[in-house]
């Protein structure tokens, strides 16, 4: 599965700067993600930006006084503009990049327009004039997750992503918890229906958790709670356990954790990707977790002083130690 998070986006821009024209007299998103793209660029360049609406308006959004073009006076009117480029984050079908193309080309605009795309799919290319990477599926984006298509075939935590953790206080398998469970501050709503929501939270509060996502409009599958106690699942540590095996039994792509270490152990145990809230990162085979905590080799002590000047008595001492 290929992630890429806003930090990814923002490097993979700078990377390639070099490649782009230095005679753009404009950028313009196509919104919304493109927007985030072209501003990013606009930012890194020292150029004003536009959107689609804005260019065939001739509005151009105001920038600040580190726009040091101003002093020369800078693009009042599109048509003072020259070359141009159009933004969009990702070419997947390419249907919101052809509708922008679309109304620019029937707009009869007097300046070259040039169209860019930060990530493309395999065989897209053609459709635009400058991209980043050429990016196969599945793909998973920071700024888009919780609104695309991937969601219907995920596996989601509830506390700590679709809303905040009880605090301690909160968090005492009683009444104060109850009110927690109905009254707990939404996090991230998601627009698209949920294939799993599996959370550690037990199945003795399955009515409060059923009232709270009602509540917030949150729509899914399937509700997975854990059928234990309070006592059980702390003691034999059951969180990780629990949701890694209806994640391994189910057909879904993805699970979003909200705990690092509860992802690592999702991820170990599966094989499957998991996306974790606290961290941003996804763990999708052996490349996340090299860096991860715990999984460096002992480091081995260094002799110091009067033993590490002698070799002689670095046997000794090493002998000494396997006793």
């Amino acid at each position: 599965m290929n992630y890429k998070s806003v930090s990814d986006l923002s490097s993979d821009i700078l990377q390639n700067i070099h490649r782009f024209p230095r005679d753009i007299d404009l950028i313009v998103g196509v919104p919304r993600s493109g927007l985030l793209v072209a501003n990013l660029i606009a930012l890194i360049l020292n150029l004003q930006i536009t959107d689609v609406d804005g260019l065939l308006s001739d509005h151009i959004i105001s920038s600040g006084a580190t726009k040091t073009r101003y002093l020369g006076g800078g693009i009042r009117h599109i048509s003072e503009c020259k070359k141009i480029l159009v933004v969009e984050d990702t070419v997947y079908t390419g249907a919101s990049l052809l509708s922008a193309k679309k109304r620019i080309e029937a707009s009869h605009l007097s300046c070259e327009v040039l169209y860019f795309a930060a990530y493309v799919f395999p065989g897209k290319e053609s459709l635009v004039d400058l991209y980043l990477q050429s990016l196969s599926g599945p793909r998973v984006f920071e700024w888009n997750l919780f609104h695309s298509g991937i969601i219907e075939n995920s596996c989601v935590d509830i506390d700590g992503v679709l809303c905040v953790d009880p605090t301690e206080d909160e968090n005492d398998d009683g009444e104060r918890y109850r009110y927690f469970l109905e009254h707990a501050v939404p996090k991230i709503i998601p627009t698209r229906r949920i294939k799993c929501i599996v959370s550690s939270r037990l199945e003795k509060y399955r009515a409060e958790t059923e009232k709270w996502l009602e509540k917030n409009h949150i729509s899914y599958d399937k509700l997975f709670l854990l059928d234990s106690t309070a006592e059980e699942r702390r003691t034999k540590g059951l969180h990780a356990v629990y949701k890694a095996e209806i994640y391994k039994q189910s057909n879904c792509n993805l699970f979003i954790e909200s705990a690092a270490s509860q992802a690592i152990r999702i991820h170990n145990d599966t094989g499957k990707p998991v996306y974790c809230i606290e961290n941003n990162l996804l763990y999708d085979g052996d490349v996340p977790n090299r860096n991860l905590p715990g999984n460096a080799p002992p480091r081995k002590k260094k002799l110091r002083g009067f033993f590490a000047k002698s070799p002689v008595l670095k046997k000794i001492y090493r002998r000494i130690k396997k006793r």
